[in-house]
């Protein structure tokens, strides 16, 4: 169908006023835009702007895609209809009324419906799904876009969210609903239950078991002063109550960023990646003398800090630092307590740091890559308690997303809060800082650095330019980069593995449009396109012995990548 057809369908129907006035004020080119294409639902669910149309967020394509879900469910069998639906929100625009409309057309279907009342953070869902034996989970949520952005994300019953496969379900029986106007609602929403303070209640239970050192934490705990920031978002409810019991009470809340606002005022971008998004906690931490600073984004699975200097600056950390410490910290206190297991292992994506992996390889620690995506690390921790083949000890991403504990199985933020305040507490015990600890492990391993180089793709033509890039590289690749030699091409779409002498080998990943380049001096390139948004990302990870040197090979690299993508 046409997107004139399309918009004016919408033009006959019965709008509530906002979305009858986004209508009205759409351009020719807006109109187009909006219409063009149905929102898609990959792997991670659907995430895009507010309004109007069928390639916007709106109460329409959420009651689509829902009875889509509602219609998955009804297909295997009462035991799963009774099983149902966990449901959470944050605090985005609309999110509350996206949320109740979910349920609204699940309870049509005769499915249960297990929702927060209020907002609480994507982990909370994950693990509520797990706690009450859910068949699915949804959480209403763009992360840490910007404000223009909701999104829609959709869980498995593992907690995890939804595989590929069960996706693919979803999106035939999405491609059938073609009348949103005509979903079935439950007004009565007769088969929803609110879950507060029971899942609150658990899943806080479990957060205790995130402590490493009790015994230091009751002793320097209260001495380690910090600043929190939940960046307008669902992190301070659950997280507060998360630091108190675990013994720290000696921080601060940025103040005006504990404000639940979906118009994100005080940031461009609520992204704890974006050192910008910190400058407001970095100014308490100055005027408090604190230790550190620490945020998370709006649904709470993301993580970023930044840590005081000797000179009393703030140095904003990488996601990849970050679980470098993490990972040795908690490596060094199992091993001094002999509880560190032979089968241990970390699980990270491929696009992430091999600065963490070479920290857990210095203690006989495995570290298995998988694809992008927290699902595929939830996989693996399944895979593992399903063989007994490894025993799990910690997962990250890059992107500031870290699990320590898998009673959760997406990136937990709160979990992440908990254990960074242990980690701070254990080195101002030493006389030390976080930074200390970060510099040790360079000291020790090399300076690994790494830069994401994101290209921005909007509108029609988006999806084509970057398929043309890809394209570009996969049928002309490069023998070198940055001037040094490829040594191994991972093209995870054919999951092969070619070496320089032209032999190969089969990946273990599933296949995924990505690219990965292994140099010489062991820096390494990965090119994928988001699975969220529409973006081109370029991924560089470098090691050198110092770290001005790692610098100027990135920048070399970056360089030459841009020239090669043109």
């Amino acid at each position: 169908m046409s997107y004139q057809k399309k918009l004016a369908l919408w033009q006959a129907a019965q709008l509530p006023d906002y979305l009858a006035k986004d209508l009205e004020k759409y351009t020719p080119e807006e109109q187009e835009d909006a219409f063009y294409q149905n929102l898609s639902f990959g792997t991670a669910g659907m995430r895009g702007v507010l309004g109007a149309g069928t390639n916007r967020i709106n109460i329409f394509t959420v009651r689509q895609v829902t009875e889509a879900l509602a219609r998955y469910i009804d297909a295997q069998g009462v035991t799963a209809q009774k099983r149902g639906v966990a449901i959470s929100f944050d605090s985005r625009h609309f999110s509350p009324e996206f949320a109740s409309d979910a349920a609204a057309v699940l309870s049509a279907h005769g499915i249960k419906s297990y929702l927060f009342s209020s907002l609480r953070p994507t982990p909370e869902l994950s693990f509520a799904v797990r706690e009450l034996n859910a068949f699915a989970g949804i959480m209403i949520t763009a992360s840490h876009n910007s404000k223009e952005y909701n999104g829609y994300k959709v869980y498995g019953e593992d907690g995890g969210q939804m595989v590929p496969e069960a996706v693919n379900i979803v999106v035939e029986e999405l491609e059938k609903v073609s009348d949103v106007f005509s979903i079935k609602l439950d007004e009565s929403r007769a088969n929803v239950e609110i879950i507060d303070q029971v899942i609150d209640d658990k899943y806080l239970e479990k957060m205790t078991t995130v402590t490493v050192d009790k015994a230091l934490v009751a002793k320097e705990g209260a001495s380690l002063k910090f600043v929190y920031s939940p960046l307008h978002g669902t992190g301070q409810y659950i997280g507060e109550k998360a630091l108190q019991q675990a013994g720290f009470t000696n921080y601060s809340i940025v103040k005006e960023q504990a404000v639940i606002d979906g118009d994100f005022p005080t940031v461009k971008k609520p992204n704890p990646e974006d050192a910008a998004a910190l400058e407001l906690a970095i100014e308490y931490a100055k005027r408090d003398g604190a230790d550190a600073v620490v945020a998370t984004d709006p649904d709470a699975d993301r993580m970023g800090t930044a840590v005081k200097l000797a000179d009393g600056t703030f140095q904003v950390l990488t996601g990849n630092q970050i679980a470098a410490v993490l990972v040795n910290y908690l490596l060094t206190a199992k091993k001094k307590t002999n509880t560190l297991p032979a089968d241990g292992a970390i699980v990270t994506s491929i696009v992430s740091s091999r600065f963490a992996s070479t920290v857990a390889e210095s203690f006989g620690v495995t570290t298995a890559d998988v694809l992008t995506g927290f699902k595929y690390i939830a996989a693996t921790i399944d895979e593992y308690e399903a063989t007994k083949s490894n025993t799990f000890l910690f997962g990250f991403e890059e992107s500031f997303g870290y699990l320590v504990k898998p009673f959760s199985h997406d990136k937990d933020a709160i979990q992440a809060l908990v254990l960074f305040a242990e980690v701070a507490a254990y080195y101002k015990s030493q006389g030390k800082t976080f930074a200390d600890g970060v510099q040790e492990l360079f000291e020790k391993f090399g300076y690994f650095e790494e830069k994401t180089i994101s290209l921005d793709f909007p509108g029609i033509h988006g999806n084509d330019e970057m398929a043309a890039i890809i394209a570009k590289f996969r049928d002309n690749q490069p023998e070198t980069i940055g001037g040094v030699a490829v040594t191994r091409i991972q093209d995870f779409s054919t999951a092969t593995e070619t070496r320089a002498d032209r032999t190969s080998i089969t990946l273990p990943q599933p296949k995924a449009n990505v690219l990965k380049y292994w140099l010489a001096d062991g820096s390494w390139v990965a090119v994928r396109p988001s699975g969220t948004e529409p973006k081109l990302k370029f991924y560089i990870g470098v090691v050198s012995d110092t770290q001005e040197k790692s610098q100027a090979k990135i920048n070399v690299i970056a360089d030459d990548l841009m020239s090669y993508a043109k």
